[in-house]
């Protein structure tokens, strides 16, 4: 067959040319004095420091108009370029050992317009998430996506990985936040599509392509995104359950009293526990114990007492014989605590140094399946702690396997790919995905190609041999390089 979707077999194989010194003066007497430096040694770091990248120039564009320029003469030159948010993803999509222009949106972080009688926020790419927050707040409405990193990651990055977080369950991923997209695209041209509208059926709805693509497919530069009211009154439990089964029942036991309400339904591993208390001893764990699973649910209601419906959720749990003991926190002051629990146990696991970990999703009712058999497979291979936590409200857990007292991840360089293998087979099995939340970046590009729907490959390759056929927008990034 010629042409067409089917003949895009591969990557698109390219010969990219390095952003040397030659290339450098040219593009700098078309920006602005200072818009292009050397780059900075963080620019390069992959945050975990399991990769470093080899760019030598890195620009730092205040505008759209500039970002297009920039991407016309890389395009015309044959130079890659790697959009550059916060530096704070987990898969490896900014760092590359290929030549490429860093290209970096911190200096484009102005909240354009804040319009709380629509529920719109107007930003651009590098705006820092807490302060979008912040701006929401002032507001008075919600900006709901949170993760750990909000005090650093940047929009036009979790826009390009549609990063989740913690409020998925009742606000969604980041692709649900957003209204409209302004990108440039590979040839330089712009996409001024960063529309405030709820209906806009005008052919291709081409903001889903640009989110999620970790900027293979164009710079993303500013959006329209959703606000949400916020809640009157808010409140969280931590409460033991007999097993993950339970948390799921539990879970469909709260939706069902209180609907919606739910924001966030955190599975917490007892393993998870004790590594925070072994590395950590100064949070505050308010179960005893601990117990070998436990949940973190949080509530907010537009009217009502939160702390009151929660009772309510932890009472009916315990009749029901879902929930075995815990805590309602009736302050701002208790919620922060279970939620410093939570957010603690990845610092905790960083500090014992795991030996595989895993971003993975299945459907919820795979969930137990996932835990035990995952556990079943990791004991064939190797004597391991495995401490599987996360968002189970929307399937997506963190599957990680650590060291036993005693033994260093050092030891168990032989069966780490072993390991994965077995977990990412697991899951595929179970009709789940890869990746969750974290995107695909480079570290997982060979994981897609092996676990990847051939149909939807074929279609990502054609998409990207059509919008980038010079292969210039990070290349290597989430379809394998050539």
């Amino acid at each position: 067959m010629a042409g067409g979707a089917g003949a895009a077999r591969g990557p698109v194989r390219v010969s990219l040319l390095p952003a040397d010194a030659a290339f450098a003066e040219a593009l700098a007497g078309e920006l602005p004095g200072g818009t292009l430096a050397p780059a900075e040694a963080r620019h390069n770091e992959e945050q975990r420091r399991l990769a470093t990248g080899t760019a030598e120039w890195v620009a730092r564009p205040r505008s759209t108009d500039e970002v297009a320029r920039i991407v016309g003469r890389c395009a015309a030159d044959g130079v890659a370029v790697i959009p550059y948010g916060g530096g704070t993803g987990l898969v490896g999509g900014h760092v590359s050992d290929r030549p490429a222009l860093l290209l970096s949106l911190e200096r484009m972080d102005a909240v354009r317009a804040v319009r709380p009688l629509e529920n719109v926020i107007e930003v651009e790419a590098g705006c820092v998430l807490a302060d979008v927050q912040a701006a929401a707040a002032e507001a008075g409405r919600l900006f709901p996506l949170s993760l750990a990193s909000e005090g650093s990651a940047r929009i036009g990055g979790l826009m390009a990985t549609n990063a989740g977080g913690v409020g998925v369950l009742r606000y969604g991923n980041m692709r649900d936040l957003v209204l409209g997209v302004e990108a440039v695209l590979p040839d330089g041209s712009v996409m001024r599509g960063a529309h405030r509208l709820r209906k806009a059926n005008m052919g291709y709805d081409l903001r889903h392509l640009l989110v999620g693509a970790e900027g293979t497919l164009g710079v993303i530069c500013a959006a329209s995104l959703r606000l949400a009211p916020r809640p009157a009154d808010m409140a969280a439990a931590m409460l033991a359950v007999p097993s993950p089964r339970a948390a799921l029942e539990l879970l469909a036991l709260a939706r069902d009293r209180v609907g919606e309400a739910v924001s966030a339904f955190e599975l917490i591993d007892g393993t998870g526990l004790r590594m925070l208390a072994e590395t950590m001893p100064e949070v505050r764990q308010p179960l005893e114990g601990p117990p070998a699973w436990s949940v973190l649910i949080d509530l907010g209601l537009a009217h009502g007492a939160a702390a009151d419906a929660l009772e309510d959720v932890a009472a009916a749990g315990m009749e029901a014989g879902l929930v075995t003991g815990g805590v309602v926190g009736r302050s701002g002051r208790e919620r922060a605590e279970f939620w410093a629990v939570r957010e603690g146990i990845p610092e905790a696991n960083r500090r014992i140094g795991a030996v595989a970990s895993h971003d993975v999703s299945v459907p919820l009712t795979a969930v137990p399946d996932l835990i035990r058999r995952g556990g079943e497979a990791a004991a064939r291979i190797a004597e391991v702690r495995i401490n599987a936590f996360g968002h189970v409200g929307d399937g997506n857990l963190h599957y990680n396997f650590y060291p036993v007292p005693g033994r260093d991840r050092a030891d168990y360089a032989g069966v780490r790919e072993a390991l994965t293998r077995a977990v990412h087979d697991l899951v595929h099995a179970l009709g789940g995905a890869i990746s969750a939340e974290h995107g695909i970046g480079r570290f997982k590009a060979a994981e897609l190609a092996r676990y990847g729907d051939p149909a939807a490959l074929a279609a990502m390759r054609a998409i990207k041999a059509a919008l980038d056929p010079k292969g210039i927008m990070n290349p290597g990034a989430v379809l394998a390089a050539p």
